[in-house]
């Protein structure tokens, strides 16, 4: 576990510890009103106050408001909580390189949420998994752009497809037009059916045009990366889910003639025997599957879905319904195949699914779109203008300069002072650009060249970074969690250097505390004893002859638990030690005085030997230290605020207390 999860959780316990009274929901307030508090001369809002006092609470309409108890314990909690966290900074422990590194990595992961990208990112998510309600099975013809194809190239392949377009809306066969036009390698084999398929499965272009379409009609030439399709919807189905088979594998023998039909008879006759009811799965498997991978496991596949096998094999799978059902033999590329259905389960929830979606999308074209879709926002929110003009000219003078050498090229041809473009009323210059490339320690590789490359990064960089100042400056939510995590691990550090090391490190303080108040760490009244619940009233009388009229001892007790845990161990349950009997459940009913006796409590049976009795008394430090550094913590802890509202005298606006009342049970 790193440093940074530990504080985390910490400062989770902390705030759960700090502010143990239930709230209300955030109430909004206005931001510049007169402070609750003053520390010293640090004065603190009361909206920090309603904020941490209500995060997290759902109270239902009608729930009975805070008490003015509890709301006064709460800003008593919350004063010692800021002047920690003011002590800190005093300290300058926010200054510290380690507090800087873990702030970052926090403030990183917190605005997340906030950003313009995660609701766009959401949105595609959402989309993805509705789509994956449902399966739908197309067909599709390719045309493919030649290599080097010039603009006339590329019209030339549009109008074939739009000719083809014209003969399937006509009544022609897309599977018959495949075979004479696809540049598709599969379509030769498949005549462009490509089955079933959910979202995620095909690029982003061919999945929109294809979920757009109802069974029967066919779209419009569809572009992506791999040229112009022409798609036909042939079904759509609610998705099944996921699927798990077992299978048999016989391969044919392409060097034979007749290598097809000797694994045709060979699948028939395994199937023949599959029948019998005295055939076992597994052994079939194992003498005859042609499966390496699979034949040692009786034939086990993974979980699949739709869209991940072979067509032939898939619709074979999902086309079993009862566990344990059979198919009869099936052909596919590979060979033939009989499977045997494991299990089915449903779709899983987009919960369970969220960050599987999450990183196909990342891995697809989607990024790329919701990335120029963000930066198309900021550059609206944020009065961005580029410098057109001297963009191009740089284009064309630094595009085929390296990232080492940029900044000579500058220099040489005097571009450092060209414009690039304003952000919020602030001009960037090509140097700008330049000492950017400079901090990073990458290399950028774009077909566009040096300058598209960097400069596409470096407005990208520029236009999140106002985009968060505007979050810091301007969405009060995200300033307010921002502030509480910065506290947070100012308020650890403090208490860590403070309170909890140094209560668990100086065992010499810790005598002392212990020596100062020894009268809170005292023994009752103690005996040594042995309880043995009976589980078992058959077994009384064998435990009767090991235990009665023998003095307790460590022998007796090992004896006796040996005599049963060999045979039974849920005979008896044993329990022995030195005991405050006045507040043993079993023994504060016992005669302390009676070495052997019988006790029913709780409707079970005790067999209870009493030992050697020790009066009341001081305990020894080993004995309690577990509990002294426990008590020593909190004296710390007490002391530290203690000198601290002397350190900085604390004043309370009375007024503004009410309206902090008020507002929290409104």
């Amino acid at each position: 576990m790193t440093n940074r999860t530990i504080s985390a959780l910490l400062f989770t316990i902390l705030l759960a510890f700090e502010f143990s009274i239930p709230a209300m929901a955030f109430v909004q307030t206005s931001g510049q009103d007169d402070p609750l508090l003053t520390l010293g001369t640090k004065p603190v809002n009361k909206d920090e106050l309603i904020y941490l006092l209500s995060k997290g609470s759902k109270s239902e309409p009608g729930t009975p408001g805070m008490s003015r108890e509890e709301f006064n314990e709460n800003v008593n909690l919350f004063i010692n909580y800021k002047l920690k966290v003011h002590e800190a900074e005093a300290q300058g422990l926010d200054l510290s390189e380690e507090f800087r590194r873990e702030f970052e990595s926090f403030r990183e992961n917190l605005k997340a949420p906030f950003l313009i990208r995660n609701s766009l990112e959401e949105g595609e998510l959402r989309k993805a998994y509705s789509r994956m309600q449902e399966i739908i099975r197309a067909s599709h013809i390719l045309l493919q752009f030649p290599p080097n194809s010039s603009t006339e190239d590329s019209l030339s392949v549009l109008r074939m497809a739009l000719k083809i377009e014209e003969d399937i809306k006509a009544g022609g066969s897309i599977n018959e037009l495949a075979v004479t036009y696809s540049d598709d390698p599969s379509a030769q084999v498949n005549k462009g059916d490509l089955g079933y398929f959910t979202a995620l499965q095909m690029v982003q272009p061919f999945e929109d045009a294809a979920f757009a379409l109802q069974p029967g009609q066919v779209s419009d030439p569809v572009l992506t990366n791999f040229g112009y399709h022409i798609i036909n919807v042939k079904d759509r189905q609610p998705n099944p889910g996921q699927v798990r088979v077992s299978h048999i594998l016989i391969r044919i023998n392409e060097s034979e003639a007749n290598g097809e039909d000797l694994a045709k008879r060979k699948v028939a006759d395994i199937y023949t025997e599959i029948q019998k009811e005295s055939t076992i799965w597994e052994d079939i498997v194992k003498n005859y599957s042609e499966d390496p991978a699979s034949s040692l496991k009786g034939g086990m596949l993974p979980w699949f879905t739709v869209g991940s096998m072979i067509p032939e094999f898939e619709m074979a799978a999902f086309s079993l319904t009862e566990i344990g059902e059979v198919s009869p033999p099936i052909q596919t590329r590979y060979g033939y195949h009989i499977l045997r259905l494991e299990e089915k389960r449903p779709i899983e929830s987009f919960e369970l699914m969220e960050e599987n979606i999450r990183s196909s999308i990342l891995r697809d074209s989607r990024s790329t779109m919701i990335q120029s879709q963000v930066m198309a926002i900021q550059k609206s929110r944020y009065n961005f203008d580029e410098n057109e003009t001297n963009v191009a000219k740089l284009k064309a003078e630094l595009n085929t300069t390296t990232k080492a050498g940029f900044a000579q090229v500058l220099t040489s041809k005097d571009l450092n002072s060209d414009q690039l473009f304003t952000l919020l009323g602030k001009s960037y210059v090509v140097q700008d650009l330049a000492d950017y490339m400079a901090e990073e320690e990458i290399n950028l590789r774009s077909k566009a060249g040096t300058f598209d490359a960097w400069y596409e990064r470096f407005m990208a960089a520029e236009l999140n970074k106002a985009e968060e100042a505007d979050l810091a400056a301007n969405n009060k939510e995200y300033r307010m969690l921002l502030k509480e995590y910065r506290d947070g691990i100012l308020l650890f550090s403090l208490m860590n250097e403070e309170v909890w090391q140094k209560g668990l490190m100086d065992s010499v303080a810790q005598k002392v505390y212990f020596e100062k108040n020894i009268q809170n760490y005292q023994w009752k009244n103690r005996v040594n004893a042995a309880i043995i619940k009976v589980l078992d009233m058959t077994q009384l009388s064998a435990a009767r002859a090991l235990l009665e009229g023998k003095p307790l001892s460590d022998e007796l007790i090992t004896s006796f638990e040996n005599s049963y845990q060999t045979s039974n161990s849920l005979v008896f349950q044993t329990e022995s030690g030195n005991f405050e009997y006045s507040d043993n459940p079993v023994l504060s009913k016992a005669d302390i005085n009676k070495s052997y006796q019988e006790l029913e409590v709780n409707g079970h049976l005790h067999i209870v030997l009493i030992g050697e009795k020790t009066k009341a008394g001081p305990k020894k430090f080993e004995e309690t230290r577990g509990f002294v550094i426990r008590d020593y913590q909190e004296y710390l802890d007490k002391t530290l605020v203690e000198s601290l509202r002397k350190k900085y005298p604390v004043k309370i606006n009375p007024k503004v207390k009410e309206e902090t009342f008020i507002a929290l049970n409104q």
